[in-house]
């Protein structure tokens, strides 16, 4: 048996007072199903979002495009944040590839929209930065 199936025992000993090997094997199995959300493909789409947002400039960008509730062309975001339009351009793009905003050519311009990941991430933080999100 290993050290975490010991380790496990010792848990399910605590928590039923009784517990018998198939309680262990049964949890075991239990975990084996929760262990699925860790597919390599979700981590690394989490993680490029959570690094988009992790840069100054990209996540000034997100807020100010959630916060426009529409569409800002990307001299409206240059005339915003304290950025070169080179490195807004280079934002747009990387934040592009996460999925947390959205864009479309009108014409000779190019329009950016926050798409709802990004809105349901910034109203999330925003609950947590005010105390609104609890641990029900």
């Amino acid at each position: 048996m290993s050290t975490a199936t010991q380790r496990l025992q010792r848990y399910l000993e605590d928590e039923l007072e009784d517990c018998r090997p198939e309680d262990v094997d049964q949890r075991l199995e239990e975990l084996d199903a929760l262990e699925a959300v860790l597919s390599t493909d979700q981590i690394e789409a989490d993680l490029n979002v959570l690094t988009a947002l992790a840069n100054e400039t990209r996540y000034k960008l997100v807020r100010l495009l959630v916060a426009a509730d529409g569409e800002l062309c990307v001299c409206e975001l240059n005339a915003m944040v304290d950025a070169s339009e080179s490195a807004i351009s280079h934002a747009l793009s990387d934040l592009t590839d996460a999925g947390l905003v959205t864009r479309r050519k009108d014409g000779r311009w190019r329009k950016y929209r926050a798409s709802n990941v990004a809105v349901s991430l910034l109203t999330l933080l925003d609950g947590v930065v005010t105390g609104q999100v609890t641990d029900d």
